[in-house]
Formats: structure tokens, C-alpha cells, sequence
């Protein structure tokens, strides 16, 4: 049962003082122990604690042995004290899980190495032990695990002491359960201490699974000097001190978010450390989710939402502070444009669904947990990150910053809501802060910034309701920057008289969140000579409006893959070449392609990558985003192994293992590598990304028995939750529509039942969702599906894909 949230504001009005010790056995191989001890203060004589999936337990109240009245997902508790401390100790043996919701254990083929970490988050801290789960609840944990002797055991806090398998850490100061984590295993670590702020020394770590000690070796100098520069950044823009007794960071298997925020020990899915080289884009972007995490120490951990509807704020906090700390305190440069490539258009996309939601929803308007975890979406992330760049540029820095300080200082280790935020920036602030609030986070959707000419003088207008505050930049004829300016847009046009028959670009800084529509003669001159623009972030702005006029169907594919093969092929910066690649592969050819014509799209994009790798021989950051895309989309089966066959490309460039799988996946899919190939490659790299690499590739064959054979193993009990998305991946090939009809039908029928066994695999059944044309009477089969009884998480996944086709 969901938690609703009249039954978290009830439990909240009555219980106060909560702390735990927690005692984990993690020894077992297929169960494990979990005791809590649970102290708190009651106004009441009932309430319940959650406890998820327990397959023994045991309940003692306030010293007395009790019949738990458990239902496998509560347990409630009678007969409590409301004048003293209640003491509730609950032991429970409960089962490990693959899926990333819970405990989740993972065995490493390359060596046989268990690790077993706590995954929690929303809605699965129950699955790990018993507690009131709620982030308005904050205690304090103190915390014992008993793991393998050879372990080593990760949690909140610093350790206080550890002897054969035994391991004791320090109290955490107040935070949810949900935010809680353990991780046991042979982790290969770098720890250091450095003194970086008035707090003194800290302890820092950053840990891998043993079989990736080679990557984390040779990522630890970045990787230290990324975490000391983006924590001595924050140390100069936040007030507060860093609010936890040590700082720990650690690539963990099977995760299904790119990372958690846990208090004092961060997860990343190890994937962020790949093995071969990494790319700058990937460097840049990991360092950009360093310091996003590292910003939730404080926005989300400390000053924490009270219920879920602010899930906004904090992930919209730190995805703006991630940007803006890992370029201006890391040293990553044009960081701006990763944003207008990626984040945005899922922002645009996310609100031009029927789905969208204000980015600042009311409480009312999140009645439960399901729901909530419906909003962890482009508009939480992307559009409220965007929002609160806005934000900052029309109040000012100074200004903004010193609200955020008074907020964060306000409600240490306490709970907050949107209220709260605002009251913080409108002490500190001559602006009408609320009214720009109700503009930009109360109401859905976005507005739309137009060019128009009054004889050559070009005038902007806005179609839609908020204020705006952007930079216009112009152009002329040969598209040599001319002039900048900032503007400040409502509801009067904006007339530009010093940029006369100029070409102008609205929002050239990507200072606000918006649609554009260029005037004829700036579109004609921007089409033509995109990738003349000097300024990387304009041209990234650009692709982005034309990203959102195909989804409008204001632009065909064909004009959009006109674009990229014009302008891709002599684009200098990788990340704009994957970012429009990107959105051509998964976005434009499944979306709005017809599946007739796919083949043909998916070669346009194909030979755009191929050109862009001949125009950059010297060039080895943007040969390799050519190759990984080229190896994805070519049909040129010969070349492909040729590439497998050396390991590299035109004799210098390594083929990174990634790349060489999507090679590897691409002849499958042309019916050019069958089982016994697809084996070797897979012995060849006997890790566990070889082995998804491999149930990609079978899945891909373009033959009943192999599409037979990958549903069913998608269908199978207990599949985890990486193998169930490399089968989808694999098996949705947007060049074999023809033959993949029935197992869409199959899909739309079995979905439901599979998004049962959580919330985090009911968000992979709904990403595993057919990525191919869809014909009208699929579409309809969807509405149909959708009309009878779809669980709250996929059903918002599903509507999503309906409304990204129509």
C-alpha cells in the first residue's frame, strides 16, 4: 500500500523525537537480518511502522513480546505510551533483491566478488528495515552491519569501529529514512583527508568494485580534485558548514538512478566509471553529477521536502548548482551547452505532454507515493533547473544566493516547503518574488519566444503569460556576432531597433525556459549557416528549437535530418554531435518516421557520422562520438567487423568497449553476427557489461526465434532489473517494425503484470516500452490498454509514449 499523504501529515502530527539503531546482518546468501530499534514520543496510542516483504518477524513494544498485526507491508503498533519514550524493537529476516529497490546483491563475473548494497530512496527503506518512512519524520540513525570478513562496509556516517566482519558507524544527525544507505563488499578505494573549509579535516573516499580498480585508478586524480574543488566552491557560496562527519563516494552495481544524494556516502552507478578511456563529454558530465549530488548534502539532506511535491526544488537545486559548481568551481568549461543538448528538450518534451504538471505542484496534487514517483521527470529536473537559471539571472546572484542562504540556514536538519523558499528569497529581495513564482512554477507549460520584422527592424514578442529576462545576440549576413543584449520580455512587444536588418537569436545565453520562432529571414540564415555560428551554446540553443518545431510538427524529419547531415558532419563540439544524434536515433526516427521509411533515417543518420569522422581525423574526442554513433546505425557489415577485428578504427582509434558492443548489437540486428559470434564477444569480455552486451545482441537478431526467446526472458520471475533492460533495448529495432508487431501487442498485454514488483522496475517496464514506428492501430491497441486498469507509474509512461507519437 502506497502512503497517502493524509496518512504521513496524521503520523507527523503525533510523533516527535524519533531516533534508530539499526543492526544489519548481511551474511546470509539469499535472506538477511534486519533489527530496529525504534525510540520516539507519541500523542497518540496507535500508529504503524512500514515493513516491507518480511518473511519472519518478530515485535517487542516498550520491553513487551507482541503478536505483530503485520500485513507484509505495515505494522501497527497499539497499546503505545503518550506520556513516556516508546522503545519499538522489530526483527525481521528479509529477502535480497536484483532490481535496485531494497537491498540489491550483485555478483561480479569477472572474479566472483559479492556486493551487496542498500538502494533506498522513496518507498523502499521498508524493503531494508522497519521504520516511519516519511521525510518529514528525520531521526537519528546509529548504525551496525555484520557482513563477510573480507568486506569492506560504506554507510552514512564515519566509522567508529570495525573487527572481524563487525562494523559500527557514528549517529547520522537527522534525516529521513529514505536517505539512508549501506554498501558491503571488496571495494577497491582511494581515501584521503583535506582540510578545505573552518570545519577542519574531513575524510574523504572514493570506492569501486574490485574488478574496476584499473578504472578507478586511473580516474582518482580527477576524481580527488573534482570532489575538493566542487566542495571548496560550495564552501565559498553556502553559509552553512558541510552538514555530516565524512564524505564517501562509491560506484555501486545495479543502481537504477544515475545517483543518490546519501548523506555523507553518495552512490553512482558504475557505469559513470567505464572501462577503456572516457571521453571529455563523459568526464564533464560525471563531474557535472558530482557536484549535483554534492549539493544535495545540503538541499535535500539537511533542509529536506516535507512531502513530495517539492521534489522540484531539491532536484531542480541541484541540477542547476551541478551545472553551475562543476563549471565555475571544477574548471569544466561551456557546461551551459550539455544543458540546451540534453536536459532541455527532455524539459520541452516532459511539458507538452498531457502529463505535465506545474513544476511547483501543489500538495493536494500529490495524494501518494505512486504518484510522486511519477513527478521524478523533465520537469522536476530539466524545466525547474532551467527555471531557477532564470530565476538567478532576473533577481540577480547576490541576491538570490543570499535567499538561498537565509533558507538553508533557517532549516538546518529540518523540513521545508515551497513557502518557505520563497518567505527565504523574499526577505532578501526588492522583486515581486510571488508573483514571479505563481508565473513560472504554478502553471504548466511554456511559452514561446517570436521574431518578427517591422520593415527590417527586427521585434520580439512572447506567446504565453511569465516574464522573461534572456539575451538577444546578432548577427549579420556571413554570421559574424555583432552585438549583444539583455531584454527583459512581457507582455508589450520588445522592439530592437540597434539590431536593423540584423539576424538575431532570442535566449542566445540559454537564460530562460521557452520555445523560439525565428523570422523568416533569421531561419533562412540560421539553417544555412548553423554551424558557422562561433558560439557553441547559441548553436546548442538553436539545435534544441529545432529539436522542439519537429515534435510540434512544425518541422518534418526529413527537414530535421536535412540539418544534420548539412551541419553535424563539421560541428567542433562532441557534446552538441552525441546530444543531436541522440535525439535523431530515439526521439525523431521512432517518433516521426513512419516505419516504411525507417531503414532510410536510420542511414541519413548513419551517413551524417560517417562524414563527420572524415572531417575529423585529428581530432580524437569528436572521432570517437562519430564512431559510437556510426557503429550504431551502419550497415556496412564489413567495415563493422573490420573494426572488431582490429579493435580499432581507421587504424588509430581504439574502439572503447562500448562502442565495440553497439558494433557488435548493430550486425546482430543485421542478421550479420548469430549466437556462437555473439558468445565469443561476450567470453572476450567476461565482465557484466559484456554479458548485457550480449543479451542486447541476441535480442536484436531479426528473426522470430530470437524475438521469442528475449520476451520470454523479459517475462522471466525475478529478472533483474539491467538484464530486463538490456533485452528491451535490444529487442526494439526501429528498422524491424514488420516483425515485431505481435510482441507489441505482447507488451501492451504482460506490461501491467510486470510493473507490479515495484516502483523502480515499474519505471523500467515502462522505458522498455516499443522504440519503434507505431501504426494507427497499435496507437490504438495503447488507448485501449490505457482504458482498462494500468498502474499508476507505467500508466504515466505509457501516456508519455502516447502523446510523443500523435
Amino acid at each position: 500500500m502506497s502512503l497517502t499523504l493524509d496518512e504521513a501529515r496524521e503520523r507527523a502530527g503525533v510523533l516527535t523525537s524519533i531516533s534508530y539503531t539499526l543492526d544489519l546482518d548481511l551474511t546470509g546468501l539469499d535472506t538477511f537480518r534486519s533489527q530496529s530499534g525504534v525510540r520516539f514520543r507519541s500523542t497518540t496510542a496507535e500508529t504503524f511502522l512500514e515493513l516491507k516483504g518480511a518473511l519472519e518477524v518478530s515485535l517487542v513494544v516498550n520491553g513487551e513480546a507482541v503478536d505483530a498485526a503485520y500485513d507484509g507491508g505495515r505494522m501497527r503498533l497499539t497499546g503505545l505510551s503518550t506520556e513516556e519514550v516508546n522503545v519499538v524493537e522489530v526483527a525481521a529476516t528479509l529477502p535480497y533483491t536484483t532490481d535496485g529497490d531494497g537491498m540489491h546483491t550483485f555478483t561480479d563475473p569477472v572474479d566472483g566478488s559479492r556486493y551487496v548494497s542498500a538502494y533506498l530512496g522513496m518507498d523502499n527503506a521498508p524493503k531494508v528495515f522497519a521504520c516511519f518512512d516519511q521525510n518529514d519524520l528525520k531521526a537519528s540513525f546509529a548504525v551496525s552491519v555484520t557482513a563477510d570478513p573480507g568486506d569492506t562496509v560504506l554507510a552514512n556516517g564515519a566509522v567508529v569501529s570495525h573487527d572481524a566482519g563487525r562494523w559500527v558507524f557514528a549517529p547520522t544527525p537527522p534525516i529521513p529514512p529514505a536517505l539512508l544507505v549501506v554498501a558491503a563488499g571488496p571495494w577497491h578505494s582511494v581515501r584521503w583527508s583535506a582540510e578545505l573549509d573552518s570545519r577542519g579535516s574531513l575524510d574523504f573516499g572514493w570506492h569501486a568494485r574490485r574488478s574496476l580498480a584499473t578504472e578507478l585508478d586511473r580516474d582518482a586524480t580527477e576524481l580527488r580534485r573534482t570532489t575538493e574543488a566542487c566542495y571548496a566552491h560550495y564552501a565559498d557560496l553556502i553559509d552553512e558548514p558541510y552538514p555530516f562527519d565524512s564524505y564517501d563516494q562509491v560506484f555501486v552495481p545495479g543502481l537504477n538512478w544515475g545517483a543518490q544524494e546519501m548523506p555523507g556516502c553518495v552512490t553512482y552507478r558504475d557505469e559513470l566509471l567505464p572501462r577503456g578511456a572516457i571521453t571529455d563529454t563523459q568526464r564533464a558530465i560525471r563531474a557535472v553529477i558530482i557536484a549535483h549530488e554534492m549539493s544535495h548534502m545540503w538541499f535535500g539532506d539537511s533542509m529536506t521536502m516535507t512531502w513530495w511535491e517539492d521534489t522540484w526544488l531539491q532536484e531542480s537545486f541541484a541540477d542547476y548548482m551541478g551545472y553551475r559548481v562543476a563549471e565555475a568551481g571544477a574548471g569544466f568549461s561551456d557546461l551551459r551547452v550539455e544543458v540546451e543538448v540534453r536536459s532541455k528538450p527532455w524539459g520541452y518534451r516532459s511539458d507538452a505532454r498531457r502529463s505535465t504538471h506545474p513544476v511547483a505542484p501543489l500538495a493536494d496534487d500529490v495524494p501518494d507515493v505512486d504518484t510522486a514517483a511519477t513527478i521524478f521527470d523533465g520537469i522536476s529536473y530539466a524545466k525547474g533547473g532551467a527555471c531557477l537559471v532564470q530565476l538567478a539571472f532576473w533577481l540577480g546572484d547576490e541576491e538570490f544566493m543570499a535567499g538561498v542562504n537565509r533558507h538553508l540556514t533557517r532549516f538546518r536538519f529540518a523540513n521545508a516547503t515551497l513557502a518557505d523558499f520563497v518567505e527565504s528569497l523574499t526577505e532578501c529581495s526588492s522583486k515581486d518574488v510571488r508573483g514571479w513564482v505563481e508565473a513560472w512554477l504554478r502553471r504548466p507549460g511554456f511559452d514561446t519566444l517570436t521574431v518578427r520584422r517591422d520593415g527590417d527592424v527586427p521585434v520580439l514578442e512572447r506567446v504565453g503569460s511569465r516574464p522573461h529576462a534572456f539575451t538577444v545576440a546578432a548577427y549579420d549576413s556571413a554570421l559574424q556576432l555583432v552585438g549583444r543584449k539583455r531584454v527583459e520580455l512581457g507582455g508589450e512587444p520588445v522592439r530592437l531597433s540597434e539590431f536593423t536588418g540584423l539576424v538575431v537569436v532570442p535566449n542566445a545565453g540559454g537564460e530562460t525556459f521557452a520555445g523560439l520562432r525565428l523570422d523568416p529571414e533569421s531561419w533562412e540564415s540560421l539553417s544555412g549557416g548553423l554551424s558557422r555560428l562561433e558560439d557553441p551554446l547559441v548553436r546548442a540553443v538553436l539545435w534544441s528549437s529545432v529539436a522542439l518545431l519537429v515534435r510540434s510538427r512544425d518541422l518534418s524529419a526529413d527537414d530535421f535530418l536535412d540539418l544534420v547531415e548539412a551541419h553535424l558532419p563539421t560541428e567542433t563540439r562532441p557534446d552538441i554531435i552525441e546530444g543531436v544524434l541522440s535525439e535523431a536515433r530515439t526521439v525523431v526516427i521512432p517518433h516521426r518516421v513512419p516505419a516504411s521509411r525507417a531503414a532510410g533515417a536510420v542511414a541519413r543518420v548513419a551517413a551524417a557520422s560517417a562524414a563527420g569522422l572524415k572531417a575529423s581525423p585529428d581530432d580524437d574526442q569528436r572521432a570517437l562520438a562519430w564512431v559510437a554513433n556510426l557503429a550504431a546505425t551502419s550497415a556496412e557489415a564489413e567495415m563493422l567487423r573490420d573494426w572488431l577485428d582490429a579493435d580499432k578504427v581507421a587504424g588509430s582509434i581504439a574502439l572503447l568497449p562500448t562502442t565495440r558492443w553497439e558494433a557488435v548489437v548493430r550486425l546482430a540486428s543485421l542478421g550479420e553476427a548469430d549466437a556462437r559470434f555473439i558468445a565469443a564477444e561476450r567470453d572476450r569480455d567476461g565482465t557484466v557489461e559484456g554479458d548485457l552486451g550480449a543479451l542486447r545482441a541476441l535480442a536484436a537478431r531479426p528473426s522470430t526465434i530470437a524475438k521469442d526467446a528475449a520476451w520470454e526472458a523479459m517475462r522471466a520471475p525475478g529478472v533483474d532489473n539491467r538484464r530486463f533492460g538490456a533485452l528491451a533495448s535490444g529487442m526494439w529495432i526501429a528498422e524491424q517494425a514488420h516483425l515485431l508487431r505481435p510482441y507489441v501487442d505482447a507488451y501492451l498485454a504482460e506490461a501491467p503484470k510486470l510493473a507490479t514488483r515495484g516502483q523502480a522496475f515499474a519505471l523500467e517496464v515502462g522505458r522498455a516500452f516499443p522504440r519503434i514506428a507505431l501504426d494507427g492501430g497499435q496507437l490504438d491497441a495503447l488507448r485501449g490498454a490505457l482504458a482498462n486498469g494500468v498502474p499508476t507509474i507505467l500508466r504515466r509512461s505509457w501516456e508519455d509514449h502516447l502523446d510523443d507519437r500523435e
